[in-house]
């Protein structure tokens, strides 16, 4: 496990470090918030553990600035702050755990390691880009060169399948089953039928057609090669 530590107490980073270290991890140690923003965009950790009360750059600040950043590292607040609402307070800035000083090395260490375990959370998409066709899953709303273009409930459930595969060829059976949630062939043809239609709203008013059919396969949409 690769583990950064964000620490200004030099007695307590080395008695941490060399704890990790027995422990058979890599623990880079960092004395200041500014340079623990840095290194944890720069690099790929596990677990980031944090002091609170960090010069140049508080621990609570880069927190939040690595969560608006994208970045989803687990982080432990390792600090004396040791209020009820100063934990809220860490927990609501991006925190996902908080220790209080003084600690057993031991608790930091399992708490740690349940963190590393713990699946990182992708933020959902909420909108879906090929060239110049957008759509977007919040407002229900698609868009092409800045044109708005007014899609049925099912066309418009075919269009985000097929951005969401953007690129790749999908049969007949993965849009049955994706879009009418079809376990098999009605043998009609719906397909073929939405498709027309689709590609009449989102490809003929335009230069550059997206959507691609595969013969004898199935159905892609992408940008221009």
């Amino acid at each position: 496990m690769r583990i950064l530590l964000v620490e200004d107490d030099l007695k307590t980073a080395d008695y941490v470090r060399q704890g990790f270290e027995e422990a058979g991890h890599v623990c880079d140690v960092i004395a200041n918030g500014a340079d623990g923003l840095f290194q944890a965009t720069c690099e790929t950790y596990d677990v980031i553990v944090a002091d609170r009360m960090l010069p140049k750059l508080g621990g609570l600040a880069m927190v939040k600035a690595l969560r608006a950043a994208g970045n989803r590292t687990p982080v432990i607040f390792l600090t004396s702050v040791a209020g009820v609402d100063d934990r809220v307070e860490g927990l609501e800035s991006g925190g996902d755990d908080y220790l209080v000083k003084p600690f057993a090395f031991t608790e930091l260490a399992a708490r740690v390691a349940a963190l590393a375990r713990r699946p990182v959370l992708v933020p959902e998409q909420t909108r879906l880009k090929v060239h110049d066709l957008e759509l977007d899953l919040i407002r229900r709303r698609v868009t092409r060169a800045g044109r708005e273009i007014s899609l049925l409930p099912r066309e418009f459930a075919l269009l985000e399948t097929l951005m969401r595969a953007q690129g790749r060829v999908l049969t007949r059976t993965m849009l049955l089953e994706k879009v009418w949630n079809f376990q098999f062939d009605p043998e009609t043809s719906v397909i073929e039928t939405h498709i027309s239609r689709l590609r009449a709203k989102i490809d003929k008013p335009f230069d550059t057609p997206l959507l691609h059919t595969v013969r004898n396969t199935g159905y892609r949409i992408d940008g221009p090669r």
